[in-house]
């Protein structure tokens, strides 16, 4: 894939996606290449946006929130697995490959999870995932969280984050800078005016790059933060 075809897409490692999200890289790289644990081959749980054909894993703007999801589901103790099998199912009945990040998966997402299932002769399984979701609105306050500071576009699919609220004026959207997190009101990269502001002062660097002070203040507390989240 050419950078190109990049735009509109956005580009993150799994490093930068584990900063974002505060998931291991590890795991996020395991999520979307698959791995093999003693003679059993699991496959990826959805293919990346993006290829570049040089043997890393990389992430577009929506597997950076399909993984948003997927990682809450598997906290919760749903294996990684058994998210994947709901996620074919789910590709298949919201028409999108990446279906649990879309504004739909919001109210079809419990009954494409309990179909998903398939029971043993005890039904253990399933009466776990029932414990889990044994009425609507607990599944809604699963989700409901993560939706909250995503726009979405005309199909349902994300098309911007705002990671700490829209009030911090921080936003992740694929269409600018490649999918870094930007100051909105400038388009500058956070880590950019973050860096200034430690290195040059907050009056210096908002003179500099023609910005709110508070604008610095905001780039730099979310930068900390993300530093803190990948030391974690």
């Amino acid at each position: 894939m050419a950078n190109d075809n990049l735009i509109g897409i956005g580009l993150y490692t799994p490093a930068d996606a584990s900063r974002l999200l505060g998931v291991p890289a590890p795991k996020i790289i395991r999520w979307l290449r698959g791995y093999n644990k003693g003679d059993h081959e699991y496959q990826p749980l959805w293919k990346s946006q993006v290829e570049l054909d040089d043997g890393h894993v990389y992430l577009g703007f929506r597997d950076l929130m399909e993984a948003r999801i997927a990682n809450k589901f598997i906290s919760l103790g749903i294996s990684a697995q058994r998210v994947r099998a709901a996620i074919q199912l789910a590709s298949d009945i919201i028409g999108d490959t990446r279906p649990l990040s879309t504004n739909q998966f919001r109210t079809d997402g419990r009954s494409i999870f309990l179909r998903s299932i398939e029971t043993n002769e005890l039904g253990h399984e399933r009466e776990q995932l029932l414990n889990l979701f044994k009425r609507q609105y607990e599944f809604a306050q699963i989700i409901e969280p993560l939706l909250k500071g995503i726009d979405f576009d005309d199909t349902g699919a994300p098309s911007t984050w705002w990671p700490v609220g829209k009030i911090k004026k921080i936003l992740i959207d694929p269409k600018r800078s490649f999918g870094q997190p930007i100051d909105s009101d400038s388009s500058v990269p956070t880590a950019i005016l973050a860096a200034a502001g430690r290195y040059q002062g907050v009056g210096n660097a908002a003179k500099v790059y023609g910005v709110s002070q508070s604008s610095i203040t905001r780039a730099m507390d979310f930068e900390t933060k993300m530093e803190f989240s990948a030391a974690a």
